[in-house]
C-alpha cells in the first residue's frame, strides 16, 4: 500500500512530495538475503537531531533514491538491488493517494493515521482520488502468479487499499494462481471489532466489488488465556472463524497451528510460509 501518512513516512510525503516509502521499506528488509548489517541500516530510526528525530535512515534512503531517479517504483527498484532481497516489490500505485473511512455513524475520516486511532466501526473505506491506476510491472505480476495471498495485516488499512486501486481486483480474478486470505489472529480494536472471518472475507468483497477467494487460512492454535486476558484489556479478541459460514460461502477452508509462541500474539513465518508453499505448489500442478 501506499497511503501512509503518519510518522517518518507521512512528514516524507508532506515534505518531498514522494510517496510514503514506510511499508515498502518493510517489505524490502523482509525480503533481503542480507539479514544483518543492511537491514538493520534500513530499519535504523534516528533518535535525536533536529529533522531527524523518528525518521528511519531505509525511509530518507528511499526519499534520496526518487529524487535521484525522479520516479519512486524505480527508485523501488534500485533500493532492491542495492538490498539483494529475494523478489520483486511492486508499489499498487505510483499516484499520490490518501485513504477515507466511512464510520458507522456516518462520520468521515481522512488520513491512515487518524482511521488507525478510530475506534468506529468502519463502514467503507475508499481512496483520494477515487480512480488510481495501478502499475503495468504490478498487473504483470499478477498475472504471471502462481499464488496470490492477502494479509495477515490490518483489514481496512494494509489489505483493502490495495484492491482500491482500478484494476487490481479485476486483474486478481482473471489471474490462473490460487488466491488465499490469511486471516489475523485477533481483532483490531475499532477497525475491526467483533470480526469473525467471514466478516473479513465480506468486507473484501464488497470493496473488490465481488468474490475474490479461492480458500481462507485460519489458525487452530489455542491461544494461553492470560494472553487472551491481556488483549480483552485493549478489546481485542480471537477472531472466531465460523468455518461452516466460510464453506457455504464457496471457500476452501485451510487449519494448521500459525500461533508464534510468547507474551505478544503473533503469526509463525515459518508456519505460515509452509502453508504458502504448499499452497504453490498445488497451484503450480493444476495449472500444467
Amino acid at each position: 500500500t501506499v497511503t501512509d501518512d503518519g510518522g517518518s513516512s507521512g512528514r516524507l510525503r508532506r515534505e518531498f512530495d514522494v510517496l510514503p516509502p514506510g511499508d515498502i521499506r518493510n517489505c524490502m528488509v523482509a525480503l533481503s538475503e542480507d539479514g544483518a548489517l543492511l537491514s538493520k541500516l534500513f530499519q535504523y530510526r534516528f533518535k535525536a537531531g533536529h529533522g531527524l528525530k523518528g525518521h528511519s535512515f531505509g525511509n530518507l534512503f528511499l526519499t534520496a533514491m526518487t529524487e535521484i531517479t525522479g520516479d519512486f517504483p524505480d527508485a523501488v527498484r534500485h533500493a532492491a538491488e542495492v538490498l539483494k532481497i529475494a523478489g520483486r516489490i511492486f508499489p499498487s500505485t505510483a499516484a499520490n493517494v490518501s485513504l477515507e473511512a466511512v464510520l458507522d455513524d456516518g462520520k468521515v475520516l481522512r488520513g491512515e493515521s487518524r482511521i488507525s486511532r478510530s475506534r468506529r466501526r468502519i463502514r467503507q473505506i475508499r481512496l483520494q482520488p477515487g480512480h488510481v491506476r495501478p502499475l503495468k510491472e504490478t498487473l504483470a505480476a499478477i498475472e504471471r502468479a502462481e499464488l496470490i495471498t492477502l494479509g495477515p495485516g490490518s483489514l481496512f488499512t494494509s489489505v483493502v487499499p490495495n484492491l482500491l486501486v482500478s484494476g487490481i481486483p479485476k486483474a486478481i480474478r482473471q489471474s490462473r494462481a490460487h488466491k488465499a486470505y490469511f486471516v489475523n489472529l485477533m481483532t483490531q480494536p475499532g477497525e475491526t471489532t467483533n470480526f469473525t472471518a467471514p466478516d473479513h472475507v465480506l468486507a473484501i468483497n464488497n470493496h473488490a466489488g465481488g468474490a475474490l477467494l479461492d480458500s481462507v487460512v485460519v489458525s487452530t492454535s489455542r491461544i494461553p488465556p492470560a494472553v487472551r486476558r491481556s488483549y480483552a484489556e485493549q478489546n481485542s479478541t480471537p477472531i472466531e472463524h465460523e468455518t461452516a459460514t466460510l464453506t457455504e460461502m464457496g471457500l476452501e477452508v485451510i487449519g494448521a497451528d500459525l500461533l508464534q509462541r510468547g507474551s505478544k500474539v503473533r503469526h509463525n513465518s515459518d508456519a505460515i510460509a509452509a502453508v504458502a508453499m504448499e499452497l504453490a505448489a498445488r497451484s503450480r500442478k493444476a495449472s500444467h
